[in-house]
């Protein structure tokens, strides 16, 4: 009895500060969670503006052309993506997921500080000059301009990376999963993790961009700067109070790639008859050790070449390189992430598609009526607040009251399966894109019939049309956004191998950097290819969004989403799920 005493007050795979077991009276819990969710909710308070509204501040401040500054938005935005899946390793691997909270949120206070002075003194920017009037011949930033604003966006970018790559695993670290009662607060932190983002988000669509807009972008900027620095210091106060995963020195990704490269090397041997012959360590003398055991699976077989052994390695006494003899839980593994890869290629579409409405959607914004009401009018940038708002509001509907009916009628825990989540996702997101090139036709149209084609934005009077018509767009996207983000995360989840759950939430991030890359070059290749069939000059080209031809970029990303529905049907029918795993024990363990 006094055994299982201590087994039920210590989390067994936690340590505290001082590196002794975690006592769960004392460390972690939701009141540790707490001090993870207002970081979360300071860092996205500080820099979710950006996200939004920085292409005006490219185009008017610095005077890059609107595509460049839409590119240079994606670019950040991809940057800061693709950079959590280097850092969630290095996290879980050697630093610790609160070094490097810390030393990601330094970079950040450190990237928006620099673009903060540059946005307060005036010889660290151009010369002011109205972008929009075509006979005024706006300076470029010269060298040492533009090394300054890059090296502010990329150091801001890093330490964005690192926030998402540890923050949420480290919130879910202050709970034992292996506990019942915590694993219900775990799963409550992670519903509480999103109202996070999305307070953050909205303080900073909405007081943030005001700011930026009435105020100066130094005074929006600064006011960013410093909500990171508090978010730091009250995630560093809670050091006491945390519980930590130790690093393991050992990473499932590197396992993963040596499963890659042993089943390479090993191209030219034969495949067994017998799955049974495959490698596989001793299952009864590990017996005292948690480690994962997966049965052999007949599919990808050729990865299967990764778990032969030879009578060389049988004979040695010597244990096996890894990189030429792996065991057929690793291999297992491997096949289980090889196949989430045409799931996740599927949801790329979708965050190019929302990389338009952080972009040229805004600009839209700055050419219509924003009064809301007699005395106040809404910035273009803070529109995305209506989904946010929605969200806030639908996400608890959707689990307290959709998912309960779902489960009744289909039977599955979840209301719906995640590949079904994340179809309605993509659906949506085509709809939303058909909606943004019918509002597109008729803002031009009202330009066109009220001679304001070359109407210049925020110096002249706005178009007699108003900028909530862009309300419909993002609203349909922020459904989408609900259906298909945390469809995607639940999937990873789920179907990602036992060591690398914790650095699921990478695969996310890493299709939404891939998502906004791609933006890039689909702007640029449209412009390319358009470039000589119509008057301006490509379909998206120069600061005059009333002559350009945003309304038909709209409807090919439409067809396009379209189209990669069809195809992600295809794929998610043949997926094979973990839990289709035969449940018998692996035969193929060696005595």
């Amino acid at each position: 009895m006094e055994k299982l005493e201590v087994v039920d007050v210590v989390d067994e795979n936690k340590e505290d500060w001082k590196g002794r077991k975690a006592l769960k009276l004392e460390y972690g819990g939701m009141g540790a969670a707490v001090l993870i969710l207002v970081m979360i909710g300071f860092e996205n308070l500080g820099t979710f503006s950006l996200a939004v509204n920085s292409v005006p501040y490219f185009s008017g401040i610095m005077h890059y052309s609107i595509p460049d500054a839409a590119n240079m938005l994606t670019n950040y935005m991809g940057t800061g993506y693709i950079l959590a899946i280097p850092v969630a390793i290095l996290a879980d691997t050697w630093i610790g997921r609160y070094r490097t909270v810390l030393i990601s949120g330094v970079f950040e206070f450190l990237g928006l500080a620099l673009i903060t002075a540059q946005a307060h003194y005036s010889s660290l920017t151009p010369p002011s000059c109205n972008v929009y009037d075509i006979t005024a011949h706006c300076k470029t930033p010269n060298s040492g301009q533009e090394a300054l604003l890059y090296i502010g966006l990329y150091l801001l970018a890093f330490g964005s990376a690192g926030a998402k790559a540890s923050l949420p695993s480290h919130g879910a670290d202050q709970f034992d999963e292996t506990d019942p009662e915590e694993a219900r607060k775990m799963s409550t932190f992670f519903n509480t993790l999103l109202l996070a983002v999305c307070m953050g988000g909205a303080v900073s669509l909405t007081f943030i961009v005001w700011i930026q807009i009435n105020k100066g972008w130094d005074w929006g900027f600064g006011i960013g700067t410093i909500a990171i620095l508090l978010g730091i210091i009250i995630f560093a106060a809670g050091l006491p109070l945390y519980r930590f995963r130790v690093g393991q020195g050992t990473n499932d990704f590197v396992e993963i790639m040596q499963v890659y490269v042993a089943a390479i090397l090993n191209k030219n041997l034969l495949l067994p008859e017998d799955p049974a012959e495959l490698y596989e360590i001793n299952q009864d003398k590990e017996a005292s050790v948690e480690i994962e055991f997966l049965p052999h699976r007949d599919f990808l077989r050729f990865l299967d070449r990764a778990a032969i052994q030879v009578k060389h390695d049988v004979e040695s006494e010597k244990p096996p390189s890894p990189w030429k003899l792996c065991r057929v839980t690793q291999v297992e593994n491997a096949k289980i992430v090889l196949s989430m890869i045409p799931i996740f290629c599927c949801t790329i579409i979708m965050t190019l598609c929302l990389a338009q409405l952080q972009t040229f959607s805004i600009q839209q914004g700055y050419t219509m009526d924003t009064t809301f009401t007699k005395h106040f009018h809404i910035p273009p940038a803070s529109l995305p607040i209506i989904p946010i708002c929605f969200l806030i509001i639908t996400v608890p509907i959707y689990d307290r009251i959709f998912v309960p009916v779902m489960r009744k009628i289909t039977g599955i825990p979840t209301g719906v399966t995640h590949l079904q989540r994340i179809g309605v996702g993509l659906v949506l997101s085509c709809i939303s894109m058909a909606v943004a090139a019918i509002v597109e036709v008729k803002r031009k149209r009202v330009a066109r019939d009220n001679n304001m084609l070359d109407a210049v934005p925020i110096l002249m009077p706005p178009l007699p049309i108003s900028t909530f018509w862009l309300s419909f767009q993002y609203f349909i996207f922020g459904i989408a956004d609900m259906f298909t983000y945390v469809g995607l995360l639940q999937f990873f989840y789920s179907e990602a191998p036992k060591g690398l759950k914790s650095t699921s939430t990478c695969f996310l991030w890493s299709s939404m950097a891939l998502g906004y890359f791609a933006s890039t070059i689909v702007v640029k290749s449209v412009n390319g290819a358009t470039k000589h069939i119509t008057r301006s000059g490509g379909w998206l080209a120069g600061n005059n969004i009333n002559r350009n031809h945003l309304n038909l970029f709209y409807l090919f990303l439409s067809i396009v989403s379209l189209l990669n529905f069809f195809i992600y049907l295809v794929v998610s029918t043949r997926y094979k799920y973990r839990s289709q795993s035969p449940s018998v024990p692996a035969a193929n363990s060696k005595k």
